[in-house]
Parts: C-alpha cells; structure tokens; sequence
C-alpha cells in the first residue's frame, strides 16, 4: 500500500509502526459555529482511508480531536451572553449530528482541547527545560531557531520567513518568527492555573499533547486539510519532537480545497455553506459520494451540476443493490454454473482493481470507476442467473460501498439523532397532555426496538 506523504513530497510504501495496527490523528474542527463544506471533505476523505485500513485487516486507532478553546469560540460566546463551554458543548453535539449524516465512524477516541490541559502544562514545562522554550509576563513562547528541522514540511526557510515579514514584532519575542504555548489570562476568557499563571493554552499545542496519549510518541498518520501544513502541523512537529526527542510522524497526508463553483469559499464571497445547509437540498450520502468522486489531493469544484451527477452515480449503485436483492428471493438455489463462475471470476478482478485503486495513495475515483464497472455486470449478467451468483454479486457490491462509506440497503437501526428527536417530541407532547401523541411515539420507538425508561434524571433508552 503507498500513500503521498507531504513530508517528502513522494508516495511510500505504508510501513506502520505497530505490525497490524495504525495510529491516526486526524485534526478536528473548531466549535464555534455548525461545521462548513470544507470541514466536511477531510472528515469524508480520511474516514474512507481509516475504514480501507481496517477492510484490510488493519487494527486502528482513530483519533480525532475537537478544538473548544479558541477565540472564535470566546467571541461567539461573548455575543450570545453564555459560557465558552455552553457555545462547544453545542456545537460539538451539531457537528457529531453532520458526522452521522455523512456517514463518518465515530473516533476511536474524540478528545477536547479543554479536557487535556494538565498534559498541555506538562509538555510546555518540559519544553522550557531543554531550552526550546521561554516564558514573558505570563506568555510562554517556542523558541522556533532551537529546531534545526523547522519548515521541512512545507519546505520554508526561517530567514526567507522573517525577511517576508511586514508587521511590528512584540518586544516580548527573543525572534519574531517564536509561537506561542501558552497565554495569559485575558477579561471574559475561560482560563487554568499554570506556573506561568492563569491562562490557556495556545492552538498547536492541544494536537501535539492529545496525539501523544491517545497514540503514542510516533504517530503512523497525521492528517487534515493542505491549510493546517503550515503552520499548525509544521509547529506540532517543531514541539512535539523537541519535547519527545523522537520522530512526531511517519506520514502526513493532506487534502486540497474545496471550491463553490470554481471560487474559493469565504462568507465575504457569499459563497459559504454549512453541512446542515446542503442538508436541506441534498441528501448527504449524496455529499460523501461526490467527495469521493475525486482523488483528495485533487481540488474539488462544488456546484450544483456536479452534484446531481453524483447523485444520479449513486442512485445507479442503489438501484442495482435493490435489483439484485429482489432477484435473490426468487433465484433458484444451487451452484454457480460455468457462465456464472466466470462471470463471478470477472468480479473478483474488479474487486482486485478497485483495491489496486485504493492501495495507490487512496485513488477513490478509480476505486468508484471499479464499482460501476461491476454495476454495469451485475445489471446485465444477474436476471437470469442463480442465487449464489445474484448474492455474490450484492455481497460485493456491498461490502465496496462500505468501505467508501456509502450505504447501499436502507438502514432499519434508528440514528442515535432520530430517537433523540423523537423523544424530545414525546416531552413535549406530555408538557401539552397530549398523552395519546406522546405513548404513541412510545409505541413507535418500541416497534424499532427502543426501550424508554421514565426516571428522576429524564428520559433514558436502550436498543432492546
């Protein structure tokens, strides 16, 4: 398997540090707001990565994080009146909402920022004992020039850097191109004691800190969209190793943008669109297969037209599914005969040149190719065929789309989020007496298996 590592600009045979396991860091959003498009093409891209890897066998650690201390999160809060907490907390529930619809694995582990100061602390302080760090009136800074590797990953040069820059340097940095670690407590602002005094973290540090105790010291992965390579991953490198002594990460895997009708995407352009937005027009299966259509590292031009291209895409796969499995229950029984086995053997070559696809730098429009290629055979070949050529022919078709993360038979589960829903529709029916709507809906979640249970604290529910 060979994936494109931004570290050295080539593709690599995949050599993970752990024989049969991968450790994965994958940044996550800033909660602030419902997550945007772009937010969405990493957390598609690299779920499809994570879910090949285990397909093949693969054990994974899956970590990705949820930044819910940042100025963006301080201002909105400060606008509504509430808590930074109140502002993430609800957002990272919004987001995880998005995720679902998408059709995104939970992490192995999703750790907050504010959750991992203590570590944050600890790795600052070690940073300030070996010398790659120094504090100011309560900031405390990376002393960049300490690390002699700085700007390999998105090959800049520290002299070329510092001549490029146009503004007044604070009087507190021994060099203005230091970051900073830690900063002092500010009026309004959620803060944590340090040595240095109250204050928080700065935004590198969180990824570096929650890699290393979630995965360990050397990462297989680390990946997130091409705008965090410099100079959020190229800081996370700088401390982590200084701190570790060790090498941070054995690849770094970026995606390219996502364009709105071949401009870039920004609210001032009037072109910005969030997830549950595009929701509302299309449904988001739809959405991650369209991000698939395209090789990650390729930029993505969304619009309308290409959308509904993908959308009639999937529907062929769907609808093929569906044909086949209807053919299933009145196939004959029995083996394979002659045609049938060579048309199952047809198959088996699809499949190898899908996983070909996928195990070159993760090339899912070549893999999707394959998957129509094997629709178009099922659709001609499995009318007038028996039951374990019709079924092998599903079984593979669904067991392709699951690794692309695409949903080819109609879930009969309830989402996590539609019983949430439903149950908060049962609350307030009850507060209005409508108490046949709300047993009702009892009723209704029972027939799909939930269990509700009335107690001091709410409402709780289990699958039965």
């Amino acid at each position: 398997m060979k994936l494109y590592n931004t570290m050295t600009n080539r593709k690599e045979e995949f050599v993970p540090v752990h024989e049969g396991k991968v450790g994965m860091y994958v940044c996550g959003p800033t909660v602030y707001n419902y997550i945007h498009i772009g937010n969405a093409r990493p957390m598609v891209v690299f779920d499809t990565v994570r879910r090949y890897f285990e397909y093949k066998g693969y054990d994974v650690n899956y970590v990705s994080n949820f930044t819910d201390v940042d100025d963006k999160i301080i201002k909105k809060a400060n606008e509504e009146g509430v808590s930074s907490q109140e502002i993430s907390e609800r957002f990272i529930k919004e987001c995880k909402k998005d995720m679902e619809g998408l059709n995104v694995k939970e992490a192995t582990h999703h750790p907050k920022a504010t959750e991992e100061i203590d570590g944050m602390i600890a790795m600052i302080r070690t940073l300030i004992e070996k010398g790659h760090a120094y504090e100011k009136d309560g900031t405390v800074y990376f002393k960049t020039r300490s690390f002699k590797d700085y700007g390999h990953l998105s090959n800049k040069n520290l002299d070329d850097m510092q001549a490029g820059i146009r503004i007044a340097v604070s009087d507190e940095k021994e060099d203005p191109m230091d970051f900073v670690l830690w900063k002092p407590k500010k009026e309004g602002e959620p803060s944590w004691p340090s040595p240095w005094g109250d204050g928080r973290p700065g935004w590198h540090i969180e990824c570096s800190v929650m890699s290393k105790k979630y995965i360990g010291r050397t990462i297989d992965i680390h990946a997130g969209g091409e705008d965090l390579v410099f100079p959020h991953h190229e800081n996370e490198i700088a401390q982590s190793e200084a701190a570790n002594g060790e090498k941070f990460a054995n690849y770094w895997m970026h995606n390219a943008f996502l364009n709105i009708d071949n401009k870039k995407m920004s609210k001032s352009a009037g072109n910005f669109f969030t997830v549950r937005e595009i929701s509302e027009k299309y449904p988001l299966q739809v959405i991650r297969f369209f991000m698939l259509s395209a090789h990650y590292r390729s930029p993505l031009n969304f619009s309308d037209t290409l959308v509904e291209a993908s959308k009639n895409g999937l529907e062929r796969i769907l609808t093929c599914v569906d044909s086949l499995k209807s053919l299933e229950g009145t196939a004959k029984e029995g083996p394979m005969t002659e045609e049938e086995e060579k048309n199952a053997d047809r198959i088996k070559e699809l499949v190898a040149k899908y996983e070909e696809a996928m195990e070159d730098d993760f090339n899912t429009a070549d893999a999707i190719a394959a998957v129509f290629e094997i629709v178009k055979l099922a659709n001609v070949t499995a009318k007038d065929s028996g039951k374990a050529y019709i079924s092998y022919a599903r079984e593979t078709l669904v067991k392709l789309c699951d690794i692309l993360g695409i949903i080819t038979e109609k879930e009969e589960e309830l989402l996590d989020s539609d019983i949430e829903a439903l149950i908060e529709e049962r609350q307030q029916a009850r507060k209005a007496k409508n108490f046949a709507r709300a047993d009702e809906i009892r009723s209704q979640l029972l027939e799909q298996g939930i269990i509700l249970e009335d107690t001091r604290a709410g409402v709780k529910w289990k699958r039965a």
